[in-house]
């Protein structure tokens, strides 16, 4: 019997209707900001997915030919085919806030938090280099996870330039940033050894690393964290200007409502290579175990280097399946009505034409609604209706009819009453 592929896996009904539920509360968020859809191909130019993403990324990109010997790969997030679309499309009006929801591809480990396929969803803003941009997309996946059920966060701040500043410091080789960001990325997984001897493979030495890993070891109150660090990087240009963005983002996020959930963590490196400035991962309190449930930054050479004008970027990006299993952790879906709400049983064929006439109504009202279809016997409908999760059971016979009436019957308490039929919509 075929199986799905290793990292891939079927969603059943229930599970569907729990992602579908997920990403419709997240689509009404990006929209209520303003952030209207793009859609771009599954599969890109492979020479353009490998353009700033980094060694261990290019490593998780699905590489084929197709039948002509073109070198293409599956998309592994969004981000280069939206400055592929900004690069060739210079009329879209700035700034450009796009939504993007779907599957994404990476060859790496499956595990119960990742899949080689799995579904994001990304909130990007183009055009605008003030640091209110990077808020705003910090402040829609915070209203994003709270329309869900969860509750509390920390967002984690650091940039890209504040990091180049701190290898400075350190005495790290300054012509490996990409090597040494990574590195730092992988300090969770690899400890500190593991880090020490990753760099040590550019040249690093062993007291210039561990210098490091003190300095990036830094984070809390990000007011504080960040007066600490100015004192640290001395007179280093690019670092201070890195402090002025991050010092903007938490003044922009006492408007915005979120910063109570900010820290400056300087160990945040993520893990993508055409990051230019500020970076941030989002965590749920209570799950931070768990890794980020959003995480992003800002780009601002992508554009540019696709063959485009130079443009400011920032965007965020979440994990639907990722997102699914916290909240089904957090009980957030029990007693939620997912799917059809109605079902229609058929007391008889006499009645047949009659039922479908009701279950018409009933959708055209905007009740969700499954029509008994199968001509089965009614004990066998209310059980196939209490199998399904139905909670209201609409009974259409024949002497109800001849009064104007059907029948409710609740399957939790497994109490009927009869209504009439121009009251039925609302009774439900």
């Amino acid at each position: 019997m075929f199986q799905p592929a290793r990292g891939t896996r079927d969603f059943l009904p229930q599970e569907m209707l729990k992602r579908n539920w997920v990403q419709d509360n997240i689509r009404s968020v990006f929209e209520a900001y303003g952030y209207v859809p793009l859609g771009t191909p599954v599969f890109e130019s492979w020479e353009m997915l490998k353009i700033k993403s980094g060694e261990d990324i290019v490593n998780q990109i699905y590489y084929f030919k197709d039948k002509s010997g073109r070198e293409l790969g599956l998309r592994f997030e969004w981000t280069a085919s939206l400055a592929r679309v900004v690069a060739s499309h210079r009329e879209l009006p700035k700034p450009f806030k796009r939504y993007a929801i779907g599957p994404v591809w990476r060859y790496e480990r499956p595990s119960e938090m990742s899949r080689r396929e799995f579904w994001q969803m990304d909130v990007d803003i183009v055009g605008v280099s003030d640091p209110i941009a990077d808020t705003e997309v910090l402040s829609v996946a915070v209203d994003c996870l709270k329309k869900i059920g969860f509750e509390g966060f920390v967002i984690r701040l650091n940039d890209r330039r504040l990091l180049e500043s701190l290898i400075r410091v350190a005495g790290l080789p300054t012509d490996s940033y990409p090597d040494i960001f990574r590195a730092v990325d992988k300090r969770k997984k690899i400890g500190d050894e593991g880090v020490i001897e990753e760099l040590g493979k550019i040249g690093a030495s062993k007291d210039a690393s561990e210098r490091l890993l003190e300095l990036t070891s830094t984070k809390g109150d990000p007011r504080e964290t960040l007066e600490k660090t100015r004192t640290r990087i001395g007179d280093d240009v690019q670092g201070q200007l890195a402090c002025d963005s991050l010092s903007a983002i938490i003044d922009y996020a006492e408007s915005f409502g979120i910063a109570p959930y900010l820290i400056v963590d300087l160990g945040l490196a993520r893990g993508l290579d055409y990051y230019t400035g500020p970076i941030f991962e989002v965590y749920a309190e209570g799950f931070e175990g768990a890794g980020s449930i959003a995480g992003g930054g800002r780009y601002d050479n992508l554009v540019e280097t696709f063959g485009g004008e130079p443009t400011p970027m920032t965007g965020i990006s979440m994990g639907i399946h990722r997102l699914v299993t916290l909240l089904e952790k957090m009980e957030v879906f029990e007693g939620k009505d997912l799917g059809p709400n109605v079902y229609v049983a058929v007391a008889s064929d006499a009645v047949r034409s009659d039922a479908i006439a009701i279950a018409q109504d009933l959708r055209r009202a905007g009740i969700q609604t499954e029509l008994e279809l199968l001509n089965r016997g009614l004990r066998k409908q209310l059980d196939n209706a209490n199998r399904k999760g139905f909670r209201k059971v609409v009974i259409v016979g024949e002497r109800e009819l001849n009064e104007g009436c059907v029948s409710i019957r609740d399957m939790e308490t497994s109490e009927q009453r009869k209504v009439k039929i121009e009251d039925l919509a609302e009774a439900l």
